[in-house]
């Protein structure tokens, strides 16, 4: 099955032009410039605070470092973060 799987997502992104990171549950991340941060196709919050937040995804951890931060907006699978960032990592699951 998981064979099947990596030969149809290539199809389906390529042939029917569906969205890589939904096609492949990648984590999409739109910023505006380093005052907010949009996270999308995460699968729940592993660790918040003012200074850092750390996001769990299919293929391991999203953390984003800086200060001040506030959630302005949470919904089952995109936050909105506000505040200074200062770093973005992406953290494979090992």
């Amino acid at each position: 099955m998981k064979k099947w799987n990596q030969r149809i997502r290539p199809w389906l992104i390529k042939y029917l032009a569906l969205p890589s990171d939904v096609i492949l549950e990648l984590p999409r991340i739109t910023m505006i410039g380093q005052i907010h941060a949009y996270i999308e196709n995460h699968q729940g919050i592993v660790t918040y605070s003012d200074t850092e937040l750390k996001l769990k995804t299919n293929k391991g951890f999203v953390q984003i470092t800086g200060s001040a931060f506030i959630i302005k907006m949470m919904l089952p699978e995109e936050i909105l973060l506000e505040g200074t960032i200062s770093e973005v990592k992406f953290i494979p699951q090992n």
